[in-house]
């Protein structure tokens, strides 16, 4: 296919990708950003519900510009008998397979992985869900926020006069989604040696206990559990957002003793450093409350911009918390190429965050952004399925493609 140059570490990849919204279409943006070839798939008549998710230009979906950037886009029914043969095409020519339908969709469409193995040994099926494809939860339905609150990590986010919270924005998601990638990579690896494939079985739940590591450990060797602290971090002290004498704020962070006395002499302070409430790590927790009020009223007497060039003087790990423009028009963004701006048919200039990581000899590439609900039909049911007009025609009017 003309658009799919050999670039990118993961070019001879061939990916299909089912399921829609954030999930499962994350990890095939993520494979895409390094060069596989991405096929998406959409319900003709009812594509991807992430197009009808604000924001929207006009009438073109913003996010998913991003979400589906450098993928080909399809229409096709898989639950209707007469795709199978088309479907089970695009599935023996994949090295991955993603789905994120509530576990038993596909085997209820005839699609059943293990049953499928016996035909295409070597295609790595990654299969997220809410709860993940086994356990007694495994049918119920997951989103992210739900994620957030069953994994244990709501339970101390937040304040500890309010109510648990989650995060503004589907974080559960698009964690699966990395998580995702990776292990489809890792399955890929696996196949190197083996010749076989395997289910990646990814729940939204999952990743976010994996990362709430820390939590896990303490409650099973000691029975606590992690109070809610705001913005503050129950073992960093101090640890908090401040804000500045013109209404900005800015982040710190002192891990360590050598950050903490490099603060002290930020704020010019130094006798704080042999104050025994605040000489080590363990006191400043228990004295927290005081330590943090100090550096919250030298925080609020100074500008934003007076602060953070005493800060950063003083070598203290310390950060501006940036609005989106700010961020935009950042010069270590623009230096670290962190936001590309490509042409878009629909938008012109158009400007989306750049593939993560970064590699030397194989870096990622935004190549096109999101495309139209069967944009690419005739390119991958004609020229690379070798489908004929004629059959493509009827298959449009049976609303199977």
């Amino acid at each position: 296919m003309s658009d799919n140059s050999d670039f990118g570490g993961l070019s001879d990849l061939k990916v299909l990708e089912l399921g829609s919204m954030l999930a499962g279409p994350f990890v095939g943006s993520l494979l895409a950003d390094f060069g596989a070839e991405v096929i998406k798939v959409e319900k003709p008549g009812a594509p991807d519900a992430l197009r009808e998710w604000p924001p929207h230009k006009g009438e073109v979906p913003l996010w998913w510009k991003t979400m589906a950037r450098n993928k080909h886009t399809v229409t096709l029914n898989l639950s209707a008998p007469e795709a199978r043969e088309i479907a089970l095409e695009l599935i023996g020519r994949s090295d991955i397979v993603v789905e994120n339908f509530r576990p038993g969709t596909l085997e209820r469409w005839g699609f059943d992985p293990a049953e499928l193995a016996k035909d295409f040994p070597g295609i790595v099926w990654v299969r997220v869900s809410g709860y993940g494809q086994t356990g007694p939860y495994r049918k119920r339905g997951g989103y992210a926020t739900i994620a957030e609150a069953y994994s244990g990590l709501a339970s101390f986010a937040g304040y500890a006069d309010r109510g648990p919270m989650v995060s503004p924005f589907p974080l559960g998601d698009y964690l699966a989604g990395a998580f995702g990638a990776y292990g489809a990579l890792v399955a890929l690896h696996a196949r190197s040696r083996t010749g076989k494939g395997q289910i990646v079985d990814v729940s939204l739940f999952e990743p976010l206990l994996r990362i709430i590591e820390s939590v896990v450990v303490r409650y099973d060797q000691t029975g606590q559990k992690k109070p809610r602290l705001g913005n503050q971090m129950e073992e960093d002290v101090p640890r908090n957002v401040y804000r500045t004498g013109d209404d900005g704020h800015i982040a710190i962070s002192c891990g360590s003793q050598r950050i903490f006395d490099n603060l002290l002499k930020a704020m010019e302070q130094p006798e704080l450093g042999s104050d025994p409430r605040f000489a080590t790590m363990t006191a400043r927790v228990k004295n927290r409350q005081i330590i943090d009020g100090a550096v919250a009223s030298w925080m609020a007497s100074l500008t934003t911009e007076e602060a953070m060039a005493r800060l950063e003087a003083a070598q203290v790990v310390a950060g501006q918390v940036n609005q989106i423009d700010d961020v935009l028009a950042d010069l270590h963004v623009a230096a670290r190429e962190a936001i590309t701006t490509l042409s878009d048919p629909e938008l012109g200039d158009l400007k989306l965050p750049s593939p993560v990581p970064h590699l030397s000899a194989t870096p990622g590439q935004v190549r096109w952004a999101g495309r139209a609900p069967g944009a690419d039909n005739d390119r991958i049911f004609g020229e690379l399925l070798g489908i004929d007009a004629t059959r493509r025609a009827a298959l449009r009017t049976q609303s199977v493609i």
